[in-house]
């Protein structure tokens, strides 16, 4: 029979190795003890094991009478065997899934040790994670023994295994970045307010400063450049925007969508929309390669941002009052209420509640509930109609072109302002100048978009919802 000096030895060795509490470890002694106990004397015999803490003296009692576990034979012994066996790799799965899970979100590194499919396996201390292809930043490629970063994505039971899955494409993997990068957002000094990601492309980051003293954009970007270059070799040379935080959306979005110039922005609360003007040298500069640049602004101040030049607002306005005068019902008030509160379209009156719209059109709430069942049917023939001219339009292209010269007759500048109300959020402040957003210290230069002029309309074929998270300004090095 072991010692109990040598148990407690062997109790001790696995707390230390597989970070298990050593009163689980007794536990499943015990337990593994009392099992076989009962398969020596009978199931329906009444034993008790128990395992002193201090001394690691095992006492077996049946009834009244004291049981020596020498005698439990060889069978049971190895019954005992695999209940051990078993209670401790439970407790040392629990003990790994509670060390990671509290770590979610957080940097790790370690070298990859082979890879399985298109995943990486990725050692973490004593226990095996795993990057899989779709958290891998597209473009890039491992091989084995190379050290990597990721962030801890999410920690799950597998049976008896944890499986650990990192992710290098989460937003957060930039943040941490920047925190381990720059030391005044790992002291707090400077916060990194919301952070919109497409991973291997493009990135924005607001940041905003509680110490007056601390440019918060030139300190993220280092001097020439030197602290941001860190965070984008690990990304690969993805492109990050560093925008300044405001809390005034009428600065905020103009920021987001650095480096282009803004004229004007309408804010619509009821649709969480932004309608953002800008001079039409400026639209592909402002829309960005594949709508990027206002889709990660978009998701940096969490409100819908569409991008239209003048003339585009005005035949937006001609198309939805001609739109809304088609419902039965409304009349040219209402039309100019819907209009005023950032309506253009069918689809927009759809997403409001009878209640919300009644209250906004002086209707009841029976009447509201006809009209979105009316604007339900008038936006899904508008769409299938836009469809169909899509569809012709690549058909016959020389046609499509031959009519393209022929415009609708367009409002005066002036029908914007008449329409749209006085925006109540209009800041007295200068707009922010490159040059007083990086400092003179900081050279920062802004690539402009080489790309051919795209519509609106083709970006915003379907308006992305408004997100709860927001997220950033442009800095290269």
């Amino acid at each position: 029979m072991m010692k109990g000096s040598d148990l407690l030895r062997i109790v001790d060795q696995m707390h230390h190795e597989k970070n298990i509490d050593r009163d689980i470890i007794f536990d499943g002694i015990e337990a593994a003890l009392q099992l076989a106990t009962q398969k020596k004397f009978g199931e329906e015999s009444v034993v008790v094991v128990t395992i002193n803490r201090d001394s690691g003296e095992i006492h077996a009692r049946k009834g009244e009478e004291e049981i020596d576990p020498s005698e439990l034979g060889r069978i049971a012994a190895q019954s005992a065997k695999q209940v051990m066996i078993q209670k401790i790799r439970e407790a040392e799965c629990n003990a790994v899934f509670d060390e990671y899970a509290a770590m979610k979100g957080d940097l790790v590194h370690g070298p990859i040790a082979r890879h399985e499919g298109g995943a990486a396996i990725v050692t973490l201390g004593k226990t095996e994670s795993i990057l899989p292809r779709s958290e891998q930043i597209p473009g890039e490629t491992h091989h084995v023994g190379e050290r990597i970063k990721a962030v801890i994505l999410d920690v799950r039971k597998v049976g008896h295994r944890v499986k650990i899955i990192l992710s290098r494409t989460h937003p957060d993997f930039v943040r941490r970045l920047f925190e381990n990068e720059i030391p005044e957002i790992a002291d707090r000094t400077i916060e990194i307010k919301a952070l919109a990601r497409e991973a291997g492309y493009r990135a924005k980051i607001a940041v905003s400063s509680i110490d007056l003293k601390v440019d918060c954009v030139g300190a993220c970007v280092g001097v020439r450049g030197s602290r941001i270059k860190n965070v984008v070799d690990e990304l690969g040379g993805e492109r990050i925007d560093i925008v300044r935080w405001n809390d005034s959306l009428q600065v905020m979005i103009p920021n987001a969508l650095q480096p282009a110039q803004i004229e004007e922005v309408f804010l619509y609360p009821r649709l969480g929309r932004a309608i953002v003007l800008v001079k039409e040298d400026q639209l592909s500069l402002a829309i960005g390669r594949r709508g990027q640049n206002v889709r990660l602004a978009s998701k940096l101040v969490g409100w819908d941002i569409e991008i239209m030049t003048l003339d585009e607002l005005n035949e937006s306005i001609e198309r939805a009052v001609g739109w809304f005068n088609q419902i039965p019902g409304v009349t040219e008030e209402m039309a100019e209420a819907f209009i005023e509160e950032g309506f253009l379209s069918y689809d927009d009156l759809t997403f409001m509640e009878p209640a919300q719209l009644g209250e906004l059109a002086g209707i009841t709430e029976e009447q509201a509930e006809d009209l979105i069942a009316f604007a339900e049917e008038a936006a899904e023939r508008v769409g299938e109609e836009a469809e169909a001219a899509k569809a012709e339009a690549a058909e016959n292209p020389e046609a499509q072109e031959g009519r393209a010269g022929a415009g609708t007759n367009q409002r005066p500048a002036s029908a914007a302002a008449h329409l749209f109300k006085e925006q109540a959020e209009s800041p007295n402040e200068p707009k922010p100048t490159m040059e007083s957003i990086f400092g003179p210290d900081t050279q920062a230069t802004i690539a402009a978009e080489a790309e051919p002029k795209i519509s609106a309309e083709q970006v915003f074929g379907e308006s992305p919802a408004p997100q709860a998270e927001v997220e950033v300004e442009k800095a290269s090095e």
